[in-house]
Protein backbone atom coordinates (compact mmCIF):
# COMPACT_ATOMS: atom_id res chain seq x y z
CA UNK A 1 0.00 0.00 0.00
CA UNK A 2 1.21 3.60 -0.59
CA UNK A 3 0.61 6.59 2.05
CA UNK A 4 0.38 9.41 -0.66
CA UNK A 5 0.21 12.61 -0.52
CA UNK A 6 -0.01 15.15 -3.58
CA UNK A 7 -1.33 18.10 -4.10
CA UNK A 8 -3.13 20.29 -6.86
CA UNK A 9 -5.75 22.42 -7.46
CA UNK A 10 -9.75 21.84 -8.03
CA UNK A 11 -9.11 20.27 -11.69
CA UNK A 12 -11.82 18.49 -13.80
CA UNK A 13 -10.98 15.16 -13.85
CA UNK A 14 -8.59 14.98 -11.20
CA UNK A 15 -7.33 11.26 -10.49
CA UNK A 16 -6.49 11.98 -7.12
CA UNK A 17 -9.24 9.33 -5.87
CA UNK A 18 -7.86 6.48 -8.58
CA UNK A 19 -4.08 6.86 -7.10
CA UNK A 20 -4.21 4.29 -4.99
CA UNK A 21 -5.43 1.76 -7.66
CA UNK A 22 -3.89 2.79 -10.13
CA UNK A 23 -0.65 2.48 -8.37
CA UNK A 24 -1.30 -1.04 -7.47
CA UNK A 25 -1.98 -1.50 -10.85
CA UNK A 26 1.23 -1.27 -12.38
CA UNK A 27 3.21 -2.32 -9.30
CA UNK A 28 3.30 -6.12 -11.12
CA UNK A 29 4.71 -5.05 -14.13
CA UNK A 30 8.33 -4.21 -12.69
CA UNK A 31 8.49 -1.14 -15.01
CA UNK A 32 11.06 2.01 -13.82
CA UNK A 33 10.28 5.02 -16.03
CA UNK A 34 6.67 6.26 -16.65
CA UNK A 35 5.07 8.77 -18.81
CA UNK A 36 2.62 11.10 -17.20
CA UNK A 37 1.43 12.04 -20.98
CA UNK A 38 -1.25 14.43 -19.51
CA UNK A 39 -0.26 16.04 -16.46
CA UNK A 40 -2.45 18.20 -15.59
CA UNK A 41 -1.87 19.29 -11.65
CA UNK A 42 0.70 16.78 -11.58
CA UNK A 43 -1.07 14.50 -9.31
CA UNK A 44 -0.06 11.21 -10.64
CA UNK A 45 3.51 12.43 -11.59
CA UNK A 46 3.80 13.46 -7.77
CA UNK A 47 2.39 9.60 -6.80
CA UNK A 48 4.85 7.95 -9.31
CA UNK A 49 7.69 9.66 -8.25
CA UNK A 50 6.56 8.74 -4.21
CA UNK A 51 6.37 5.43 -5.62
CA UNK A 52 9.93 5.05 -6.97
CA UNK A 53 8.91 5.40 -10.55
CA UNK A 54 11.40 7.71 -12.50
CA UNK A 55 8.31 10.02 -14.38
CA UNK A 56 8.59 11.68 -17.48
CA UNK A 57 5.83 14.42 -17.02
CA UNK A 58 4.03 16.20 -20.11
CA UNK A 59 1.57 18.94 -20.60
CA UNK A 60 0.76 21.92 -23.24
CA UNK A 61 -0.13 23.92 -20.55
CA UNK A 62 2.05 26.55 -18.40
CA UNK A 63 0.88 26.21 -14.99
CA UNK A 64 1.14 22.24 -15.49
CA UNK A 65 4.95 22.49 -16.66
CA UNK A 66 5.45 24.89 -13.76
CA UNK A 67 3.42 22.50 -11.28
CA UNK A 68 6.08 19.66 -12.73
CA UNK A 69 9.28 21.71 -12.16
CA UNK A 70 8.17 22.09 -8.77
CA UNK A 71 7.58 18.30 -7.61
CA UNK A 72 9.61 16.30 -10.02
CA UNK A 73 13.01 18.50 -10.78
CA UNK A 74 13.05 20.61 -7.10
CA UNK A 75 15.95 19.32 -5.17
CA UNK A 76 16.07 21.78 -2.31
CA UNK A 77 14.30 21.35 1.08
CA UNK A 78 11.38 22.75 2.67
CA UNK A 79 13.91 24.66 4.97
CA UNK A 80 15.74 26.57 1.60
CA UNK A 81 12.20 28.05 1.01
CA UNK A 82 10.48 29.07 4.38
CA UNK A 83 12.18 32.41 4.58
CA UNK A 84 11.44 33.32 0.92
CA UNK A 85 7.28 32.28 1.64
CA UNK A 86 7.19 34.24 4.99
CA UNK A 87 8.87 36.86 2.91
CA UNK A 88 5.94 37.10 0.16
CA UNK A 89 3.39 36.35 2.74
CA UNK A 90 4.59 39.40 5.02
CA UNK A 91 3.66 41.78 1.60
CA UNK A 92 1.35 44.55 1.97
CA UNK A 93 -1.24 44.13 -0.50
CA UNK A 94 -1.12 46.72 -3.82
CA UNK A 95 -3.91 47.75 -6.35
CA UNK A 96 -2.49 45.88 -9.73
CA UNK A 97 -3.50 44.07 -12.50
CA UNK A 98 -5.00 41.16 -11.22
CA UNK A 99 -7.25 43.50 -8.59
CA UNK A 100 -8.15 45.31 -11.47
CA UNK A 101 -9.48 42.70 -13.27
CA UNK A 102 -10.05 39.50 -10.58
CA UNK A 103 -10.46 41.20 -7.56
CA UNK A 104 -14.14 42.19 -6.12
CA UNK A 105 -16.04 43.85 -3.13
CA UNK A 106 -17.57 41.93 -0.39
CA UNK A 107 -20.94 43.73 -1.17
CA UNK A 108 -22.40 42.19 1.78
CA UNK A 109 -22.23 38.92 0.03
CA UNK A 110 -22.76 39.94 -3.39
CA UNK A 111 -19.99 38.75 -5.45
CA UNK A 112 -21.54 40.87 -8.40
CA UNK A 113 -19.93 44.40 -8.68
CA UNK A 114 -21.17 48.10 -9.85
CA UNK A 115 -20.02 46.74 -13.83
CA UNK A 116 -22.60 43.84 -13.23
CA UNK A 117 -19.96 41.55 -13.44
CA UNK A 118 -18.87 38.83 -11.04
CA UNK A 119 -15.40 38.05 -9.58
CA UNK A 120 -13.62 35.22 -8.63
CA UNK A 121 -11.43 36.49 -5.59
CA UNK A 122 -12.20 39.14 -3.32
CA UNK A 123 -9.74 42.48 -3.65
CA UNK A 124 -8.01 41.35 -0.21
CA UNK A 125 -6.61 38.66 -1.85
CA UNK A 126 -6.32 40.03 -5.42
CA UNK A 127 -3.44 42.81 -3.70
CA UNK A 128 -2.18 40.06 -2.08
CA UNK A 129 -1.47 38.47 -5.22
CA UNK A 130 -0.65 41.60 -7.22
CA UNK A 131 2.10 42.25 -4.68
CA UNK A 132 3.46 38.99 -4.17
CA UNK A 133 3.42 37.78 -8.39
CA UNK A 134 5.77 41.14 -8.97
CA UNK A 135 8.35 40.14 -6.11
CA UNK A 136 8.57 36.58 -7.27
CA UNK A 137 10.60 38.03 -10.02
CA UNK A 138 12.50 39.61 -7.87
CA UNK A 139 13.63 36.91 -5.67
CA UNK A 140 13.93 33.79 -7.25
CA UNK A 141 17.41 32.91 -8.63
CA UNK A 142 16.17 30.76 -10.94
CA UNK A 143 13.82 28.75 -13.09
CA UNK A 144 13.04 25.68 -10.88
CA UNK A 145 12.94 28.24 -7.46
CA UNK A 146 10.82 30.36 -9.12
CA UNK A 147 8.57 26.63 -10.30
CA UNK A 148 8.19 26.32 -6.25
CA UNK A 149 6.99 29.85 -5.41
CA UNK A 150 4.74 30.10 -8.41
CA UNK A 151 3.03 26.53 -7.90
CA UNK A 152 2.66 27.66 -3.43
CA UNK A 153 0.95 30.95 -5.11
CA UNK A 154 -1.51 29.14 -7.38
CA UNK A 155 -2.86 26.50 -4.37
CA UNK A 156 -3.28 29.47 -2.20
CA UNK A 157 -4.84 31.11 -4.17
CA UNK A 158 -7.25 27.97 -5.26
CA UNK A 159 -8.22 28.06 -1.53
CA UNK A 160 -9.87 31.18 -1.42
CA UNK A 161 -11.48 31.42 -4.74
CA UNK A 162 -15.14 31.69 -5.47
CA UNK A 163 -15.80 29.46 -8.41
CA UNK A 164 -17.18 25.83 -8.77
CA UNK A 165 -13.78 24.50 -9.93
CA UNK A 166 -13.31 26.26 -13.27
CA UNK A 167 -12.46 29.83 -14.24
CA UNK A 168 -15.41 30.55 -16.88
CA UNK A 169 -17.50 31.03 -14.72
CA UNK A 170 -17.97 32.14 -11.05
CA UNK A 171 -20.80 32.58 -8.29
CA UNK A 172 -23.38 34.95 -7.54
CA UNK A 173 -22.53 35.11 -4.10
CA UNK A 174 -18.86 34.93 -2.71
CA UNK A 175 -17.85 31.41 -1.36
CA UNK A 176 -17.09 31.46 2.18
CA UNK A 177 -13.38 31.08 1.37
CA UNK A 178 -13.31 33.58 -0.39
CA UNK A 179 -12.83 35.85 2.40
CA UNK A 180 -10.36 34.26 4.22
CA UNK A 181 -6.50 35.11 3.87
CA UNK A 182 -4.37 33.89 1.40
CA UNK A 183 -1.54 32.09 2.69
CA UNK A 184 0.88 30.84 1.08
CA UNK A 185 2.80 27.28 2.49
CA UNK A 186 6.17 25.63 1.09
CA UNK A 187 4.87 22.84 -1.66
CA UNK A 188 4.57 19.07 -0.09
CA UNK A 189 8.32 18.76 -1.64
CA UNK A 190 9.48 15.10 -2.69
CA UNK A 191 13.04 15.11 -3.20
CA UNK A 192 15.13 12.07 -4.67
CA UNK A 193 18.16 12.03 -7.13
CA UNK A 194 16.34 10.27 -9.72
CA UNK A 195 16.64 11.84 -13.46
CA UNK A 196 12.51 13.27 -14.20
CA UNK A 197 11.96 14.87 -16.56
CA UNK A 198 9.45 17.88 -17.70
CA UNK A 199 8.57 18.66 -20.81
CA UNK A 200 5.57 20.96 -22.68
CA UNK A 201 5.36 19.71 -25.89
CA UNK A 202 2.45 18.26 -28.16
CA UNK A 203 2.08 14.83 -27.02
CA UNK A 204 2.73 13.16 -30.66
CA UNK A 205 5.70 15.13 -31.01
CA UNK A 206 6.99 14.16 -27.86
CA UNK A 207 6.98 10.42 -28.36
CA UNK A 208 9.44 10.60 -31.06
CA UNK A 209 12.24 11.88 -28.49
CA UNK A 210 11.46 9.74 -25.76
CA UNK A 211 11.43 6.16 -24.88
CA UNK A 212 10.19 4.51 -21.20
CA UNK A 213 8.45 1.09 -19.92
CA UNK A 214 4.85 2.40 -19.33
CA UNK A 215 2.96 4.90 -20.51
CA UNK A 216 0.18 6.80 -19.20
CA UNK A 217 -2.33 8.92 -20.52
CA UNK A 218 -5.21 10.42 -19.05
CA UNK A 219 -6.41 13.08 -22.26
CA UNK A 220 -8.46 15.65 -21.92
CA UNK A 221 -12.32 14.44 -22.49
CA UNK A 222 -13.97 17.89 -23.70
CA UNK A 223 -17.46 17.10 -23.48
CA UNK A 224 -20.19 14.41 -23.95
CA UNK A 225 -22.89 16.96 -24.13
CA UNK A 226 -23.67 17.66 -28.06
CA UNK A 227 -25.64 21.21 -26.72
CA UNK A 228 -22.67 22.38 -25.23
CA UNK A 229 -20.15 24.88 -26.86
CA UNK A 230 -16.68 23.26 -27.76
CA UNK A 231 -14.82 26.94 -26.21
CA UNK A 232 -16.39 25.75 -22.64
CA UNK A 233 -15.05 22.03 -22.92
CA UNK A 234 -11.04 23.40 -23.10
CA UNK A 235 -8.74 22.81 -20.55
CA UNK A 236 -7.03 25.84 -21.03
CA UNK A 237 -10.18 28.09 -21.20
CA UNK A 238 -10.91 26.31 -17.24
CA UNK A 239 -7.84 27.30 -15.69
CA UNK A 240 -6.55 30.56 -18.09
CA UNK A 241 -5.88 32.50 -14.45
CA UNK A 242 -2.86 29.90 -13.52
CA UNK A 243 -1.49 30.71 -16.81
CA UNK A 244 -1.60 34.75 -16.08
CA UNK A 245 -0.42 33.93 -12.92
CA UNK A 246 2.89 31.83 -14.25
CA UNK A 247 3.29 34.16 -17.57
CA UNK A 248 2.41 37.88 -15.54
CA UNK A 249 2.15 38.48 -19.21
CA UNK A 250 -1.39 40.96 -18.91
CA UNK A 251 -2.65 39.37 -22.17
CA UNK A 252 -5.98 40.98 -23.37
CA UNK A 253 -9.10 39.19 -21.90
CA UNK A 254 -12.52 38.79 -23.19
CA UNK A 255 -15.66 37.73 -22.25
CA UNK A 256 -17.81 38.06 -18.74
CA UNK A 257 -15.02 35.96 -16.87
CA UNK A 258 -11.86 37.68 -18.10
CA UNK A 259 -10.68 35.16 -20.15
CA UNK A 260 -7.32 35.15 -22.49
CA UNK A 261 -7.75 36.37 -25.78
CA UNK A 262 -5.74 33.14 -26.54
CA UNK A 263 -8.04 30.58 -24.94
CA UNK A 264 -11.26 32.26 -26.58
CA UNK A 265 -13.92 31.01 -28.29
CA UNK A 266 -11.83 30.71 -31.90
CA UNK A 267 -8.68 29.73 -30.58
CA UNK A 268 -8.19 25.43 -30.99
CA UNK A 269 -7.68 23.60 -27.83
CA UNK A 270 -6.48 19.76 -27.66
CA UNK A 271 -7.47 17.31 -30.43
CA UNK A 272 -8.71 15.47 -27.59
CA UNK A 273 -11.10 17.94 -26.90
CA UNK A 274 -12.91 17.82 -30.07
CA UNK A 275 -16.26 17.96 -30.91
CA UNK A 276 -15.89 17.49 -34.73
CA UNK A 277 -16.41 14.20 -36.45
CA UNK A 278 -15.18 12.54 -39.25
CA UNK A 279 -16.99 11.19 -42.66
CA UNK A 280 -18.06 8.22 -41.58
CA UNK A 281 -19.81 10.50 -38.13
CA UNK A 282 -17.91 9.17 -35.40
CA UNK A 283 -15.78 12.01 -33.06
CA UNK A 284 -12.28 12.35 -34.85
CA UNK A 285 -11.12 12.04 -31.37
CA UNK A 286 -11.25 8.26 -31.35
CA UNK A 287 -8.87 8.85 -34.17
CA UNK A 288 -6.45 10.66 -31.62
CA UNK A 289 -6.74 7.64 -28.92
CA UNK A 290 -5.64 5.25 -31.81
CA UNK A 291 -3.02 7.39 -32.94
CA UNK A 292 -1.73 7.86 -29.46
CA UNK A 293 -1.95 4.14 -28.53
CA UNK A 294 -0.38 3.04 -31.58
CA UNK A 295 2.67 5.72 -31.10
CA UNK A 296 3.50 4.94 -27.40
CA UNK A 297 6.92 4.95 -27.38
CA UNK A 298 6.49 2.26 -24.21
CA UNK A 299 6.17 -1.33 -23.86
CA UNK A 300 2.94 -0.90 -21.61
CA UNK A 301 0.27 1.67 -22.12
CA UNK A 302 -2.13 2.73 -19.31
CA UNK A 303 -5.44 4.90 -20.99
CA UNK A 304 -7.14 6.58 -18.20
CA UNK A 305 -10.95 7.46 -19.30
CA UNK A 306 -14.50 8.52 -17.98
CA UNK A 307 -17.49 7.69 -18.91
CA UNK A 308 -18.12 12.00 -20.16
CA UNK A 309 -16.02 11.62 -22.78
CA UNK A 310 -16.70 11.99 -26.28
CA UNK A 311 -15.23 8.84 -27.12
CA UNK A 312 -17.59 5.96 -26.62
CA UNK A 313 -16.65 2.67 -24.16
CA UNK A 314 -17.34 0.84 -27.45
CA UNK A 315 -15.23 2.66 -29.62
CA UNK A 316 -12.45 2.34 -27.81
CA UNK A 317 -12.56 -1.50 -27.49
CA UNK A 318 -12.58 -1.50 -31.30
CA UNK A 319 -9.28 0.56 -31.78
CA UNK A 320 -7.91 -1.98 -28.57
CA UNK A 321 -9.48 -5.03 -31.14
CA UNK A 322 -7.36 -3.30 -33.84
CA UNK A 323 -4.27 -3.48 -32.31
CA UNK A 324 -4.23 -7.19 -31.38
CA UNK A 325 -2.43 -6.90 -28.40
CA UNK A 326 -2.70 -8.28 -25.47
CA UNK A 327 -5.55 -6.26 -23.34
CA UNK A 328 -6.91 -5.69 -19.71
CA UNK A 329 -10.02 -3.21 -19.23
CA UNK A 330 -11.31 -2.23 -15.89
CA UNK A 331 -13.80 -0.17 -14.51
CA UNK A 332 -13.81 2.07 -11.35
CA UNK A 333 -17.15 3.87 -10.19
CA UNK A 334 -15.74 6.90 -7.82
CA UNK A 335 -17.43 10.06 -6.78
CA UNK A 336 -18.40 12.84 -9.25
CA UNK A 337 -15.97 15.51 -9.96
CA UNK A 338 -16.80 18.93 -9.40
CA UNK A 339 -17.48 19.87 -13.12
CA UNK A 340 -21.15 17.26 -12.66
CA UNK A 341 -22.42 20.80 -10.49
CA UNK A 342 -22.15 22.79 -13.09
CA UNK A 343 -24.06 20.86 -16.47
CA UNK A 344 -25.45 17.30 -17.26
CA UNK A 345 -24.31 15.00 -19.57
CA UNK A 346 -26.27 13.36 -22.27
CA UNK A 347 -23.77 10.41 -23.55
CA UNK A 348 -24.58 7.21 -23.97
CA UNK A 349 -22.25 6.07 -20.97
CA UNK A 350 -23.83 8.03 -18.20
CA UNK A 351 -27.07 6.14 -16.37
CA UNK A 352 -29.51 8.94 -15.92
CA UNK A 353 -30.76 6.99 -12.60
CA UNK A 354 -27.88 7.63 -10.72
CA UNK A 355 -25.58 10.17 -12.45
CA UNK A 356 -22.73 7.49 -12.48
CA UNK A 357 -18.81 8.51 -12.75
CA UNK A 358 -16.78 5.74 -14.01
CA UNK A 359 -13.28 5.38 -14.74
CA UNK A 360 -12.01 2.72 -17.18
CA UNK A 361 -8.35 1.99 -17.57
CA UNK A 362 -7.61 0.05 -20.51
CA UNK A 363 -4.34 -1.33 -20.40
CA UNK A 364 -2.16 -2.13 -23.26
CA UNK A 365 0.95 -4.81 -23.49
CA UNK A 366 1.83 -3.51 -26.49
CA UNK A 367 5.52 -5.62 -26.60
CA UNK A 368 3.28 -8.60 -26.87
CA UNK A 369 3.14 -11.19 -29.94
CA UNK A 370 0.12 -10.56 -32.08
CA UNK A 371 -3.24 -11.82 -31.45
CA UNK A 372 -6.76 -12.12 -32.44
CA UNK A 373 -9.21 -10.49 -29.99
CA UNK A 374 -13.07 -11.71 -30.24
CA UNK A 375 -14.25 -9.84 -27.32
CA UNK A 376 -12.46 -7.60 -24.58
CA UNK A 377 -14.72 -8.11 -21.17
CA UNK A 378 -14.62 -5.23 -18.41
CA UNK A 379 -13.03 -6.29 -14.99
CA UNK A 380 -15.17 -4.24 -12.45
CA UNK A 381 -13.24 -3.16 -9.28
CA UNK A 382 -13.93 -1.29 -6.11
CA UNK A 383 -11.15 1.24 -5.99
CA UNK A 384 -11.37 1.10 -1.97
CA UNK A 385 -9.71 -2.57 -2.31
CA UNK A 386 -6.50 -2.59 -3.32
CA UNK A 387 -5.66 -6.14 -2.22
CA UNK A 388 -8.52 -7.50 -4.37
CA UNK A 389 -6.60 -5.80 -7.40
CA UNK A 390 -3.55 -7.29 -6.32
CA UNK A 391 -4.53 -10.86 -5.91
CA UNK A 392 -6.88 -10.65 -9.11
CA UNK A 393 -3.48 -9.93 -11.07
CA UNK A 394 -5.58 -7.71 -13.11
CA UNK A 395 -2.94 -5.99 -15.23
CA UNK A 396 -2.79 -9.27 -17.13
CA UNK A 397 -4.96 -11.89 -15.92
CA UNK A 398 -7.81 -10.65 -18.27
CA UNK A 399 -5.73 -10.26 -21.59
CA UNK A 400 -7.53 -12.22 -23.64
Amino acid sequence: MFDLKTQGVKYTGSKREILPALLELIRPMNVKTVLDGFSGTTRVSQALKQAGYTVYANDIADWSKVFGECYLLNRRPVSYYLPMIEHLNKLPGKYGWFSENYGGKPNGGSAIQEDGRKRIWQIHNTKKLDAIREEIDKIANEEIEKSVLLTSLIIAMDKVDSSVGHQVSYLKKWAPRAYNIMKMEVPRLIIDEKPHKVYQKDIFDLVNDIEVDLAYYDPPYGSSNELMPPSRVRYASYYHIWKTICLNDQPKLVGVANRREDVGDMISGSVFEEFRKNDKGQYIVIDAIEKLIKNAPAKYVVLSYNNNGRATLQAIKEILKDLKKKVSIIEMDYKKNVMSTITRTTNEWINEKNGSNKEYLFVIHKTGKTEAISEIKVKKIDIRNLAFINQQKLAFSNFK
